[in-house]
């Protein structure tokens, strides 16, 4: 089922959402000869630690989605201030549909619709606006998701989820968070795997399912 799906996009409100709610499948889609195009909103410039230069964020994407396999031209940047996306919400819907008269996805991974953060909430609520007819899956981040429903799964192998790993590593400027460690990743991937009877998995809300 996953390799009918020939131009992917995924959206990220900031730099490292896509990795971390879909980077298994991100790999996986690329392996299956996708072609996936990532849409970082915001580099979160405001929230970097002190000391650290304004473009961190923007260079570790970059090496991040590489190591995912996704092509250097694919990686669509944005400057939106963090935590304020809302107050741009028409400028990105306009983005977003700019992108889809272009291209013309098949395949949407995006933030669930019941992410509470609201930089998540407007890329989410946005990417419904612009790709209403086009399949959307949302993915997870557990911190944020008072809710979530596990109605969709991608079973991966572990060389999948040591890819989303790879990529993970390449954002040093945000090692210190709990959720970007090895042993996290790899715990939920088997939580999912086990909800579906294998080692490893992703596990996303099916928003939209065109047949």
């Amino acid at each position: 089922m996953l390799s009918k799906f020939k131009r992917v996009f995924v959206l990220a409100p900031h730099t490292d959402d896509g990795e971390l709610g879909a980077g298994g499948t991100i790999a996986k889609l690329i392996e299956l000869g996708a072609d996936v195009y990532y849409f970082a909103f915001s580099t979160a410039e405001d929230s970097l630690p002190d000391g650290l230069p304004s473009n961190t964020l923007e260079i570790e994407v970059k090496n991040a989605t590489k190591r995912l396999g996704i092509k250097e031209e694919n990686v669509i940047i944005y400057h939106y201030k963090v935590r304020k996306l809302n107050y741009v919400r028409q400028e990105i819907l306009e983005d977003l549909i700019r992108h889809k008269r272009d291209m013309m996805p098949d395949l949407v991974i995006m933030p669930s619709l019941h992410d509470i953060h609201q930089d998540h909430s407007t890329i989410a609520k946005e990417g419904l606006r612009a790709f209403k007819t086009t399949t959307i899956l949302g993915y997870e981040l557990i911190w944020n998701n008072l809710t979530f429903n596990t109605v969709s799964f991608v079973k991966l192998d572990k060389r999948h989820i040591e890819a989303k790993i790879n990529a993970l590593q390449e954002y040093k400027s945000q090692k210190g968070r709990d959720y970007m460690s090895r042993d996290f990743i790899f715990s939920l991937a088997r939580t999912r795997g086990v909800q579906i009877g294998c080692e490893y998995a992703e596990s996303f809300e099916v928003v939209r399912w065109v047949m």
